[in-house]
């Protein structure tokens, strides 16, 4: 057993759930309507936009706004996809026999994350579907609708990591799916939380929140900042997961 072979097991088993089909059912059915609300917005606006300098374009209108509101889904949903990837194992005592294999806890991490990171993936690629059906009747800013959904697929990445850590924290699917909420809210809330904070902490708060560089992709703004800034939240509740899997080993 290998990563690869790990994560196409994880892949698999999400798609076998229904509960998986129900997250993409709804995903797509809140993002469609948030790209239905904002397109009739735009079809409003329309005849205005020519007569103002610097206006924003069908993408930044419609598309934008619409790939917020899949990250407001995925707070919500992500929980509920990573809640069973270790909890599950250990309730069912099939990890005892993972943990045992002659594979080490990073790779079982690594399988696991890019098992639940496959199907996030998707989900990513059929969200984006929806802005595309544009091209039929206009055009589209594929730089700025690239940079979004980069910036989708990260913020997801931080919440696959966040909802993988929790899941070794418990045997109880439930326990790590609310634990994941909260500590995905707060990230989520961290800017706002901060604006009653002393001006030189500020910034720190700022940094911390999800929404500050998820926000800036869906500008068009592609900051390295902002991509080392989920890929030190990825790893690091990557590493802690690996520390909790290497503890639970030892105490097999």
């Amino acid at each position: 057993m290998n990563v690869f072979n790990i994560a196409a097991r994880e892949l698999r088993s999400l798609f076998l759930s229904p509960l998986s089909w129900a997250v993409l059912a709804v995903t797509q059915a809140f993002v469609a309507y948030a790209f239905l609300v904002k397109l009739e917005l735009f079809l409003q606006l329309k005849p205005h936009l020519p007569g103002l300098p610097g206006a924003p374009g069908l993408t930044a209108i419609v598309v934008a706004p619409a790939l917020k509101a899949a990250g407001m889904v995925m707070l919500l949903a992500a929980p509920l996809v990573t809640m069973r990837l270790v909890s599950e194992e250990r309730r069912s005592g099939s990890l005892t026999l993972l943990l045992s294999a002659p594979i080490s806890m990073t790779e079982i991490v690594a399988g696991k994350f890019l098992g639940v990171m496959g199907f996030f993936a998707i989900t990513v690629a059929v969200i984006v579907l929806t802005p595309l059906s544009l091209l039929a009747g206009g055009t589209l800013d594929f730089g700025l609708l690239a940079a979004g959904a980069l910036g989708l697929l990260l913020l997801m990445a931080s919440f696959a990591a966040v909802g993988l850590f929790m899941s070794t924290l418990t045997a109880h699917p439930a326990v790590a799916a609310i634990a994941t909420f909260g500590v995905l809210l707060a990230l989520w809330n961290m800017d706002w939380a901060g604006t009653g904070a002393a001006e030189g902490v500020r910034p720190l708060f700022t940094y911390i929140a999800v929404t500050s560089h998820f926000n800036a992709l869906l500008q068009g703004v592609v900051d390295s900042a902002d991509i080392v800034y989920y890929l030190l939240v990825v790893a690091s509740f990557l590493a802690l997961a690996v520390r909790r899997m290497d503890a639970m080993r030892v105490g097999n």
